[in-house]
Order: structure tokens, then C-alpha cells, then sequence
């Protein structure tokens, strides 16, 4: 009986540790591998910083919209200086005001009706976008005052550039007149500004305001006048000159401006309503938005090899948008080098701390990148691999739909969501970037296209998304499809390259344009369907690297089939949380926590697909 018993004991405890194995065992083989990418080995290696300068993403939205442009450049060229606007402000008290002005300025600040009119528009028309305004000021003011300092420029000329570029370095006009101050071509070569395919220094606010200074100081040793400096700068010293002699050799502003072009009459009273409005906001309502990044929070550093905006998003953890701010000249977002011509890299302080800490291996990292070096476009059709060589792509697309509320606009829309503001007006067929309230907007989130059939990896492992679907064209009709656009109403070449990511030369050059004159509803070529392919030996180190598109994919996707807490840290934001997780995006954190604001704070538990 004793025996018996011993040996159903022994038999349970064996029984036990049988069990026990195989729970390990599976525990063992359901935990998947997940390999390193070099990118992410390079970062663990880092120094850290701990400088905690964050920038807001819906600033970065802010200071890179064109909508404020838009609006502000259309109402300077139709306004009607005759007539009267209905809005609180007793005449009276305005001339006080402008006496006042006048008192404390070099400018000839005298009150008059068609003045009157045009501050009392801006008032009733404009007052959000002017509160946008003062918040991009704080960035970009600083810049202008201390290049006319240095010339003796009056430091009120700095509101000049809201007239005319509403402080965007991206602006271009229907003219062609790029960046804050609004340079033409020939001027801007004529004062040393480089432009080239990589880099256009009208765009540069520091070079380009150092010419805008130069400019204006050779014009006033030429009239005197500041006014009349400003209407130089409108509309060429020409055409002043011949308003003096019209008006019988006067050489006041007010007495000659009936002389000069109707775009320029409106033009300096534009800007003395401009000085007005900043000057008395505070008794007018006009609440200056939050500025998050002022000019002496970043700084530069000289880069000492080509690097890509791309790579140094990925290396600092930052978003692309914030360094395409930040360095408005570089065209191409490419940082190049010429040997023996300096190039400057701006950044926030915080990231330049990393970048100096870690710039040997960053340099390395853009090494190891340069050898999946791709094909000139034009021969990518003459070695794009065969139809059924192209594996099955899906996309997965998830489709959202806001309510745009008071207050909302494009920028703030598409930052809320994580997506592009060309995107929105692209999904919701708008031509500007005004939007109805109580309007239902389109959202789209695209994941990662997914490779059905691995067995032909070889030949199109390194084909971009794009390439691939200009390749199939070319395939099944054996020609290539080029992307058109319509003309709308109060489209130029200008806003219709940014829309589509080109440049204003590329489409004259698509469509045979011999100006920059276009008609409404005439049919543009925005974009040749060229695909673009990696060089074989490119090929060869991309499988190496990461043996089979399969297991690539396995990789992007684990991270995201398991479920794990996140603690974050000091200095943490939502993007560089995402990057540490592959096939994480924004989006799915913030679905996961139940994140509406975006905001996160130090200590605080995420979990990854909880």
C-alpha cells in the first residue's frame, strides 16, 4: 500500500516537471526573433542629450502654410482704398494714434481716408490672420532687426515683409518672386543670392534679409524717402522715378502715388496699416498665438558631407517638416557639399547637441546608405523588370471623417491627425485652403503596402512605391502616363509646384512655357511617370542586409503583434516613441491610449497595442 502510494507521488512530480518543460518550450518558440536594423544600431549608440527643447508639430504646420498668404496677397491687390468699411473706430482716435506713430518713426505717418479704410478692413477681415501673424513674428522679427541694424535701416521696415510674403520663405508669387522678401531671379542674383538645382538663398530669411537690407539703403541714398524706397521695392525704382517727373518733380509718397502702378498705390498704405495693427493689437483684440521655437533656440552646424533631410529626420528623431523650416533654401531637401563651399545645417539646440556629440558615426551611417544609390530616372524604363516579375500590392486604407469646427483650419486639421495639408485638399478636392465650418473632411491613413509573393524579390526588392506604380504603366500599355493638372481659379505656377512637389522651371519646362503666364482651365503636365530603380549591387546589399523581403516584413510587424508597456521618458515625444517601434505609427499610440491632445508626459504608461 506504501508503495503504491510513493509511486502515484512520484508519478504526479513527474508528470509536473514534463509539463512545466513544454510550458518553457513554448514560451521559447513563440517569442519571435527580432533583428536590429543598422539605423536603429547607430542610434543606441548615441550620446544622449538631455536638453528638453521640444517643438510643437502644429507650429511647424503653421509656420510652413501658404494660407495666410494667400488671403493677405489677394486682399493688397484688390483692396479699394475709397471705400468706407464699417467698423469700430472713431476716426478721431485713429489720428492720435498715427501721430503717435508718426512721432517715434522716420516714416511720414499721416492720417488720410484711403488709409482709414484699408486698417478697418484688415480689422473686420483679418484680425485671426494677424494674431497668426505676431506668433511667426517672434521667430523671424528678431532675423530683420538685427540685419537693418547693422545697415541703419529703419527696424519698421521688418513689417514689410508681412505684406509681402506673410512671413513664408516658401512663398512665390505669380511672378516668380520667391521667399520673405519676395526676390525675382535676376535681383536675386544681382545681390549674390545662390541659386542652383539644390539651394535658392531668396528662401534663406538671413540671406535673403541681409539683400533686402543692402537693397533698401542703395535706394534711399538714391530718393530720400522712405516711402519712396518702399515703392522702389514694389515696383522698381523706374517706375518711381517716372511718377516724380509726372507729378511735376514732387517727391513725396502721397503726392506721387496717383502716378504710380494701382498695385503700389495700395501698396505702402498696406504697410503702414500692417505697423498699425501691431502697434495697437492689444486694443483691438488681437491675441498674438503661442510661439513655440524662437530663432535663438536653434542654431547651425557646417556639414561636411550630402546628406538627405530623410536621413537626418531618422538619425535625430525629429520630423522631416521641422528641418524643411528650419533650412527653407535647400530645394531638394538635400543638405549638398561643393568642396571648399560651406553649407549650414539649422537646428534646435538640443538636436545640434547630438548631432556634434555623434557626427562621425552620423557621417558613417550616410556612407553605408550612399550605396543603395538608384538609376537616373531616364534609364529606369530600359531596366524596369517585367510585369509578372512585379509582386501583388495591397493597400490598406483607413478613412476617417472630421467635422471642421470653429476655429479649425487646414494646419491644425492636418496636424491633429498626423497627415500632410496637400493630402487633405487633395482627398477632399479643395482648391484653397479655406474651409467651411460644419464641413465633413476625408481622412485617410495608409499602412504599408504588403509584398504578396517574396519568390521575385530580386528583381524588385528595392523599386520605390512610387517607381513600382509608374513601372506597371509602362508594362500593361508599353508607354508611360503623364500625371496633368487643370488650372483653377487663383492657381499660378508657383502654388501648383508646391501642390505637386515640383518646381516652377520643371513645369515650363513639361509644358514648353515660355512665361509664367497661365490660363484658366488650361491643362498642365505636373509629373513624367518615370519609375526609378536600384543599381544591382545595391540589390545585392539590401537582400544581404536583410535576407528575404519576408523576413523583413515579419520584422516590421512584430512589434506591433505584441503587447508591452511604454514609460516615457524626459524628452520622449509621440514621433520618437513610434520610430522605436517598427510598423508602430502615431496614429496607433495615440488609438491605444486614448490620446487626444497628443501630449505626453514624463512617467507616464503607453501601452503598444494594448
Amino acid at each position: 500500500m506504501i508503495v503504491k502510494k510513493i509511486s502515484i507521488v512520484v508519478s504526479v512530480f513527474f508528470s509536473m516537471s514534463i509539463f512545466a518543460q513544454d510550458v518553457a518550450k513554448t514560451d521559447v518558440e513563440i517569442k519571435p526573433i527580432v533583428k536590429i536594423s543598422y539605423l536603429d544600431s547607430v542610434k543606441n549608440s548615441f550620446k544622449k542629450d538631455e536638453m528638453a527643447t521640444r517643438v510643437d508639430s502644429l507650429w511647424m504646420n503653421e509656420l510652413v502654410s501658404l494660407d495666410i498668404y494667400d488671403d493677405l496677397t489677394k486682399d493688397i491687390q484688390t483692396i479699394n482704398t475709397d471705400v468706407t468699411v464699417d467698423e469700430e473706430l472713431p476716426t478721431e482716435l485713429l489720428k492720435q494714434r498715427l501721430k503717435a506713430m508718426n512721432g517715434k518713426s522716420p516714416f511720414n505717418i499721416e492720417y488720410n481716408q484711403g488709409l482709414e479704410n484699408i486698417i478697418k478692413s484688415f480689422l473686420k477681415n483679418r484680425k485671426k490672420s494677424f494674431s497668426r501673424l505676431m506668433a511667426l513674428s517672434e521667430y523671424y522679427f528678431p532675423i530683420f532687426e538685427d540685419a537693418f541694424a547693422r545697415q541703419n535701416v529703419p527696424l519698421e521696415i521688418k513689417y514689410l515683409a508681412v505684406v509681402e510674403s506673410a512671413l513664408n520663405p516658401k512663398a512665390v508669387s505669380k511672378m516668380g518672386a520667391t521667399g520673405i522678401w519676395q526676390f525675382m531671379y535676376g535681383t536675386g542674383k544681382q545681390y549674390a543670392l545662390k541659386i542652383d538645382s539644390y539651394i535658392d538663398e531668396r528662401s534663406d530669411p538671413l540671406k535673403a534679409t541681409a539683400a533686402a537690407s543692402e537693397y533698401m539703403t542703395k535706394m534711399y541714398n538714391v530718393f530720400g524717402d522712405w516711402e519712396l524706397v518702399l515703392a522702389s521695392y514694389n515696383s522698381g525704382p523706374g517706375n518711381v522715378t517716372k511718377a516724380i517727373r509726372r507729378s511735376g518733380g514732387k517727391t513725396s509718397y502721397w503726392d506721387i502715388r496717383n502716378h504710380l502702378p494701382k498695385e503700389t498705390q495700395g501698396y505702402v498704405p498696406a504697410f503702414l496699416a500692417t505697423m498699425y495693427l501691431f502697434e495697437y493689437h492689444k486694443e483691438h483684440g488681437i491675441n498674438p498665438q503661442r510661439a513655440v521655437v524662437k530663432n535663438f533656440e536653434t542654431d547651425t552646424v557646417q556639414i561636411k558631407n550630402q546628406m538627405s533631410f530623410k536621413q537626418i529626420a531618422d538619425l535625430l528623431d525629429m520630423p522631416q517638416s521641422q528641418i524643411q523650416l528650419l533650412n527653407p533654401s535647400y530645394k531638394l531637401n538635400v543638405v549638398p557639399f561643393y568642396q571648399g563651399e560651406p553649407h549650414y545645417l539649422r537646428l534646435p539646440k538640443d538636436k545640434i547637441a547630438t548631432f556634434v556629440s555623434n557626427e562621425d558615426k552620423i557621417y558613417d551611417y550616410v556612407a553605408y546608405q550612399s550605396q543603395n544609390k538608384t538609376l537616373p530616372a531616364q534609364l529606369a524604363l530600359k531596366v524596369a523588370p517585367k510585369a509578372n516579375a512585379r509582386p501583388e500590392r495591397t493597400i490598406d486604407t483607413d478613412v476617417k471623417w472630421y467635422k471642421v469646427k470653429r476655429g479649425d483650419n487646414l494646419g491644425t486639421i492636418a496636424a491633429k491627425y498626423n497627415v500632410n495639408v496637400i493630402d487633405l485638399k487633395k482627398w477632399n478636392n479643395l482648391k484653397t485652403s479655406a474651409v467651411a465650418l460644419g464641413r465633413s473632411l476625408k481622412i485617410k491613413s495608409e499602412a504599408d503596402a504588403v509584398i504578396k509573393n517574396p519568390k521575385e524579390i530580386k528583381s524588385t526588392l528595392a523599386v520605390e512605391k512610387r517607381s513600382e506604380e509608374a513601372i506597371a504603366a509602362a508594362d500593361d500599355k508599353n508607354n508611360t502616363h503623364p500625371q496633368e493638372y487643370v488650372v483653377a481659379a487663383g492657381d499660378n505656377l508657383g502654388s501648383i509646384a508646391k501642390k505637386f512637389g515640383t518646381t516652377i522651371a520643371d513645369l515650363k519646362e513639361l509644358n514648353s512655357l515660355t512665361s509664367n503666364n497661365i490660363g484658366l482651365g488650361k491643362t498642365l503636365v505636373v509629373a513624367k511617370a518615370v519609375p526609378e530603380i536600384v543599381e544591382e549591387n545595391a540589390v545585392a546589399t539590401a537582400i544581404a542586409s536583410n535576407s528575404s523581403i519576408d523576413s523583413f516584413r515579419k520584422k516590421a510587424t512584430s512589434a506591433k503583434d505584441l503587447g508591452e508597456d511604454y514609460y516615457v521618458k524626459k524628452g520622449d515625444s509621440l514621433y520618437s516613441i513610434s520610430k522605436k517601434y517598427p510598423g508602430v505609427t502615431i496614429s496607433d499610440i495615440k488609438k491605444w491610449n486614448n490620446i487626444k491632445d497628443g501630449e505626453i508626459k514624463p512617467g507616464m504608461k503607453l501601452k503598444i497595442n494594448g
